[in-house]
């Protein structure tokens, strides 16, 4: 049996949503995704070996679909949920083995930022001339903002969910146009999610410096 055997029950329709055909991909897509963002809205380790399985869902799905620079994004997600994994659960420092929610630095901002222009930049180039993306610009900005949203994410960055809903702001129009109906309405969960993943982290954010101001007091 060839992997395509093995692949080729996930790619056969489903159900129909708005005269177009869903797959098992874009529909265990959509469960582990929204799986996956309540888990790190409340900060549970499990978020990560549920987000890899979600990569590799979209992997397929994008690729069919023309995306494909979303498709290769999901390999570096692969390889940022595997250090972000390692980083909550080593990188609290010494006495304490989990990674405390902060702020994003001055010098963080900077280099995220110059790292989205470029890579927005060059992704937008590289589609337009190497493949046949019908959304070049709009297939490269998710990318750069989902990497810059993934790594701040690793770091337990607050001002991570603001990139995420940043994303998730262009993706569900740009998924509806490329007829991945279901997957725009998980983004357009994953859009609440964010709001809550936002409000809980910046909670989290607050209690250390409440007990400091306890202690001083």
């Amino acid at each position: 049996m060839s992997l395509a055997d093995i692949l080729d029950p996930l790619q056969q329709p489903l159900v129909t949503v708005l005269d177009t055909p869903v797959g098992w991909t874009e529909v265990l897509g959509f469960g582990s995704g929204a799986l996956c963002v309540w888990l790190v809205a409340r900060q549970h380790l499990a978020n990560w070996p549920i987000g890899i399985a979600n990569n590799l869902l979209f992997i397929l799905l994008f690729t069919q679909s023309g995306l494909y620079a979303d498709a290769g994004l999901q390999i570096v997600f692969i390889t940022l949920a595997a250090y972000g994994w390692w980083t909550w659960t080593h990188g609290g420092g010494p006495g304490s083995r989990d990674l405390p929610v902060r702020n994003t630095g001055r010098t963080e901002w900077v280099r995220l930022c110059a790292a989205g222009v470029l890579g927005t930049a060059g992704l937008t180039v590289l589609l337009d001339h190497a493949t046949d993306s019908t959304v070049p610009f709009w297939d490269a900005l998710t990318t750069a903002l989902s990497l810059a949203a993934t790594y701040g994410q690793c770091r337990k960055l607050v001002e991570s969910w603001w990139l995420w809903i940043a994303a998730d702001v262009v993706y569900i129009p740009l998924y509806a146009y490329k007829e991945l109906y279901l997957t725009s309405l998980l983004y357009a969960g994953f859009l609440a999610l964010c709001l809550v993943g936002l409000r809980n982290w910046k909670r989290d954010l607050q209690v250390p410096q409440r007990e400091l101001a306890e202690v001083a007091g």
